[in-house]
């Protein structure tokens, strides 16, 4: 599926982070291709035409970096998912979060260790327990000793549902206030004020 995205959509990005002058910029591991290819760029320009880009540097997570589907363990957790209990979304209600973690892969060892190799399901239920708890993976283990799956998944889906609702109610509360677009009004006077300025160096720079 060769489309114009696979060439508009990494300068597209690389322009967002350049145009602003972006020095860390947070991605998940699956994107750091993007950003190499954003430093090539600000790299480039930069030995061609003078100092001109801020290269950026990536910021990655330590842990919970990429969190994986709940039925498909192996492939990324995405809102492009056919299956819709493999994926958690935002606007998820506690009881279909509550069905989406019973229904979660995971194995027959009944028993709350990671391992992704072997249990790929478990260990990416453990990375989701961690990025919602802050506890380690050492202590989940202990936490979880001698309990079965469905306490475990009880217990996460507790925890995502509670973190959930806090940015469900913030997100009700924006949206039935002046305060969304009062924010994108004031981002966009902003933000075209630093692009314009980098514009009119990186023409000048250039020549044109």
């Amino acid at each position: 599926n060769i489309n114009a995205g696979l060439f508009t959509y990494p300068a597209l990005m690389a322009a967002d982070i350049l145009l602003y002058q972006a020095n860390l910029v947070p991605v998940g591991e699956d994107q750091m291709q993007h950003l190499e290819i954003t430093r090539d760029i600000a790299e480039r320009f930069n030995k061609l035409y003078g100092e001109t880009f801020v290269v950026p540097e990536g910021y990655v997570r330590k842990s919970s970096a990429r969190i994986m589907g709940l039925q498909d363990p192996t492939s990324k957790m995405s809102k492009t998912a056919t299956n819709l209990n493999d994926v958690i979304f935002l606007e998820d209600e506690p009881e279909v979060i509550m069905k989406k973690f019973k229904k979660a892969v995971t194995d027959s060892e009944n028993v709350v260790r990671f391992d992704p190799e072997n249990k790929p399901g478990i260990s990416n239920l453990i990375d989701l327990y961690m990025s919602v708890t802050g506890k380690s993976r050492s202590d989940i283990e202990k936490e979880f000793e001698g309990k079965n799956y469905g306490e475990f998944k009880r217990c996460i889906a507790d925890e995502v549902c509670a973190v959930i609702s806090d940015i469900q109610n913030k997100y009700n509360e924006i949206l039935n206030s002046d305060l969304l677009d009062k924010v994108l009004d004031e981002g966009a006077e902003f933000t075209r004020k630093i692009a314009k300025e980098k514009y009119e160096l990186l023409k000048q720079r250039v020549g044109l």
